[in-house]
């Protein structure tokens, strides 16, 4: 069978519940479109057919009720979480040779619920900058224009889902990991609230900043992952139970938001005229199909500052041993993340933790009047794949390679689940993404109104396509 990597994840999943096809079909059929698409954009970086025929085999000796949510639906993981058996290098040449011997807890949960892992899709080096190239595997270019990046860290699952050589893949973000790579490549992309995605267990078991969740080509595809991959989990003492209702079922409910929050320049961050205007003309179209759109959005004063402040802590915490070991191989963004984090004083790490406790408080109390917040997903179109991290917008030198991602981050320090969804295409055809922020721990809600967005808007059967150079 062939041309079933155009299917979306529900629909596949619906074929192999009724038998239509086999968990083999849907693998050999993804592993010919690697093929014949893979060389052009590099998004699937590492391949393991022989386990994912394995696990297919396993699964369809059991009855189809028992195989789980996903039912043998081939996946792709992010090759920051690690897959027992395949090799995983976290995009570092200091782990070129890595093959761990057991996978990490969410990949063990999606195996559980019957994804098949095919293969690990590109990240850069740690996941860290917004655009995917690294020293092990180099570049993964954007399939609306291959001449441009697609943005990172979870760039190869973003290109991998665009160009139909998965169903669904796996993402994680700390400053937009997932949001702007979504926006890059016209699919969708969910942050989940801390704790909805059991994931790991590294080094920071507590932490609230970084977070795991689901990407797909539309929100129903979304919602199906995120049944897959959520719930709690012992090791990961912030994990909590997913809710009785499925987040399909929540999204397809389709709730229209009584009264939506629209903010184009949020702290006074630069932003790209065009990037406002679309995401103006997107809001403009929810408007005309009766959503209630007003200009508003809590105080995000200082919350950059104080990001970039708790993601330096991050990086000391979890990097000095490479630091002190291996620096030769780290590249310089990673290095100096890292000494930022070693210099900083406790007063400032106080400040920053202050800072995201009252804009939490003040979440709570904007979601008493609003029942979702838009704004772009990322300040800047897709630019050049050579240009490492943006050192300007509108004008506004940046100094360092966070600095773009703070209109992402200031989510990240709200805790609120959000997605980007696709929105639309500038003149000369690069995408970009609308971000809805949803109340904190609502997945459900936040895909429901996303879903109805998304038919507003009508461009969920863009993907898959062909790589355009």
């Amino acid at each position: 069978m062939t041309g079933l990597w155009r299917l979306t994840a529900v629909a596949a999943v619906e074929k192999l519940k009724k038998g239509e096809v086999t968990p083999l079909d849907l693998i050999d059929d993804a592993l010919a479109r690697i093929a014949a698409v893979g060389p052009r954009v590099n998004a699937v970086v590492t391949l393991c057919p022989d386990r994912a025929r394995d696990h297919a085999k396993r699964l369809m000796a059991l009855p189809v009720e028992q195989r789980g949510p996903l039912a043998g639906l081939p996946i792709g993981v992010k090759e920051l979480n690690d897959v027992a058996g395949v090799r995983v290098t976290y995009g570092s040449p200091i782990f070129a040779d890595n093959v761990p011997e057991k996978s990490d807890i969410m990949v063990e949960r999606i195996e559980a619920n019957g994804g098949i892992v095919l293969g690990m899709t590109n990240t850069p080096e740690f996941g860290a900058g917004a655009n995917t190239f690294n020293e092990v595997h180099g570049e993964t270019l954007n399939p609306w224009n291959t001449k441009l990046n697609a943005g990172g860290s979870s760039g190869g699952a973003a290109v991998a889902l665009a160009t139909g050589q998965v169903w669904l893949a796996t993402g994680s973000d700390l400053g937009g990991s997932l949001r702007t790579p979504a926006a890059f490549c016209s699919v969708v992309g969910l942050r989940p609230s801390p704790g909805r995605v059991a994931a790991g267990p590294g080094e920071l078991r507590f932490d609230t900043l970084a977070v795991d969740g689901p990407m797909a080509r539309n929100i129903e595809d979304t919602a199906l992952f995120l049944d897959a991959m959520a719930g709690d989990h012992v090791g990961i003492p912030i994990s909590y139970p997913k809710p009785a209702e499925s987040f399909l079922a929540a999204a397809r409910r389709r709730e229209k938001p009584a009264r939506v929050a629209l903010c184009l320049d949020p702290a006074g961050l630069p932003i790209e005229p065009e990037v406002q205007a679309m995401i103006r003309a997107a809001a403009d179209k929810l408007a005309a199909a009766g959503i209630a759109i007003e200009e508003a959005a809590p105080d995000f004063g200082g919350v950059g500052e104080a990001f970039q402040t708790l993601r330096a802590v991050d990086y000391a915490a979890t990097m000095r041993p490479l630091l002190n070991q291996h620096r030769d191989k780290l590249k310089q963004e990673v290095i100096w993340n890292a000494e930022k984090g070693l210099a900083l004083t406790g007063e400032q790490i106080g400040k920053a933790l202050i800072r995201r406790s009252r804009l939490y408080a003040d979440m709570v109390r904007f979601f008493g009047s609003y029942d979702l917040l838009l704004l772009p997903a990322a300040p800047i179109l897709p630019r050049h794949i050579k240009e490492r991290w943006p050192r300007e917008i509108n004008g506004e030198t940046l100094d360092n390679y966070v600095e773009w991602l703070k209109l992402a981050a200031l989510i990240t320090m709200t805790a609120c689940p959000a997605l980007s969804l696709p929105c639309g295409f500038s003149a000369d055809g690069r995408p970009m993404g609308l971000q809805l922020v949803g109340r904190p721990k609502d997945e459900g809600r936040l895909l429901s109104h996303a879903l109805l967005c998304e038919e507003i808007l009508g461009l969920r059967n863009l993907v898959p396509m062909d790589p355009r150079s």
